[in-house]
């Protein structure tokens, strides 16, 4: 019997493209604005400004020479940028800071995510009969953000240095939630870094994946896919609990 859910966060219970266009866009170009005010306060010389371009093209870099840190955005961010102000001319103390202010500048955007409608209130019933985990690659701060109350454990991939399809974060949730894999139920939107490390450990799976995307193979045992995450309450309802 299913006992627990645990969902993936980004484009699975919302829409994360616009978000990370506008959280990108917004904390490179608002760390560009106001690090030039406050040199001209200051009364120093401007800096180059560093570029987008430069900025996505080294952290991919650094992530790759980092390879264990690949899926710790935050910090792959953060470090390309200190990295990235100190070669424009700030002192390491100065570079550090702004970057640290750019990062804090980049969640506060990151969190501005718009639910799924319908998602609130489902995860509001859910938590009445089963317990829920979240497990997701992002950096967003998602204790920020009101769907998390719905949560009773919440886990950043990355941070543990064990992103998606890694096991790890997968039976971290099972350990938090005191359950055992085939009591879960994971949800996700991606079939190589949700479905498949899920049904790996023994967990069943759906996955959210839009009609539009055809798909010609049988999915495997244990797997349903929704077109919306927000079937999933009927989906439960209607098998009395899903499969054994």
């Amino acid at each position: 019997m299913i006992k627990a859910l645990t969902f993936d966060l980004d484009d699975t219970l919302w829409d994360n493209d616009g978000v990370m266009h506008r959280t990108e866009h917004g904390h490179f170009e608002w760390l560009v604005s106001e690090l030039a005010l406050w040199q001209q306060r200051r009364g120093e010389p401007l800096t180059p400004p560093i570029s987008l371009q430069d900025y996505q093209r080294e952290r991919v870099a650094l992530g790759k020479r980092c390879w264990a840190r690949r899926g710790d955005f935050t910090w792959l961010r953060e470090r390309t940028l200190a990295h990235l102000l100190e070669e424009s001319g700030l002192n390491r103390a100065s570079a550090h800071l702004w970057a640290a202010l750019a990062m804090n500048h980049f969640h506060a955007l990151r969190v501005k995510v718009t639910p799924f409608p319908g998602v609130d209130d489902m995860l509001g019933r859910l938590r009445q009969s089963y317990r829920l985990g979240s497990i997701t690659n992002g950096n967003v701060a998602f204790q920020r953000i009101p769907l998390s109350r719905h949560f009773q454990h919440r886990i950043a991939a990355g941070e543990l240095l064990a992103p998606k399809p890694d096991p790890r974060p997968f039976l971290a949730m099972l350990a938090l939630l005191g359950v055992k894999p085939h009591e879960t139920l994971h949800i996700g939107d991606s079939w190589e870094e949700d479905v498949i490390p899920a049904l790996r450990l023994g967990m069943q799976a759906v996955w959210i994946a839009p009609t539009e995307l055809l798909v010609n193979d049988p999915l495997p045992l244990g797997v349903v896919r929704l077109p919306l995450v927000t079937e999933l309450e009927a989906l439960l309802a209607a098998d009395g609990g899903w499969r054994h």
